[in-house]
């Protein structure tokens, strides 16, 4: 790991504070996709930083490229957690973002995710995008763990560019599966309502 890696995780504990939490669900380097309601561009930052040191080495957080992409400290931040930068706007029909994250992701790389693609306004979650359940249809044999990230659009909310020290905690749950026949739009509503359970745990 990069010297920007270890002062990346210790800013992101230092202005989080965060607690993590695994309920049903054990840190493991098995390939998984982890995947988290999304309230702000310090999210995918936050619960990698949260993961064991093992488990970070082997996991890749999904973000925006026009976002990650700009000026030279972004940039320089999304490498260090390895980042796998995704065109939201210059999508090819022949290699969707889909395609490009499992290639990615080989036999070795866990992801994390935000199934609401954009960040959302307020403590209600957005709906899921398709994405998630195309990676466990071509991927049955990936985990995917619902992960809830509570109070981190306070440290940084919209619009502002500097972080304010606050309390976090992300709880990570028991892996969910895609079952067989599942239509898209159930398994979508069963991984959301996934993630939402934690938050009251």
């Amino acid at each position: 790991m990069t010297l920007t890696s270890h002062v990346i995780v210790l800013l992101a504990k230092l202005f989080s504070g965060f607690t993590v939490r695994w309920v049903d669900c054990q840190p493991d380097t098995c390939q998984r996709i982890y995947f988290a309601n999304h309230t702000s561009h310090l999210d995918a930052v936050v619960l990698w930083s949260a993961l064991p040191k093992e488990i970070r080495a082997v996991t890749r957080p999904v973000a925006a490229k026009d976002y990650w992409s700009s000026g030279w400290v972004k940039p320089h931040m999304a490498a260090s957690f390895n980042a796998l930068l995704i065109d939201r706007k210059e999508i090819k029909v022949h290699r969707s973002p889909i395609d490009i994250m499992l290639e990615e992701m080989g036999d070795i790389y866990s992801l994390i995710v935000f199934p609401e693609g954009g960040r959302s306004a307020g403590d209600e979650m957005g709906e899921f995008k398709s994405g998630l359940y195309y990676m466990g249809k071509k991927r049955p044999d990936l985990e995917l763990v619902p992960v809830y990230i509570d109070n981190v659009n306070r440290i940084l909310p919209r619009g502002e560019v500097l972080p304010v020290p606050l309390l976090s905690c992300i709880t990570i749950g028991a892996p969910i599966f895609l079952e067989a026949g599942e239509p898209k739009n159930a398994f979508l509503k069963r991984a959301k309502e996934a993630v939402q359970r934690l938050k009251d745990l």
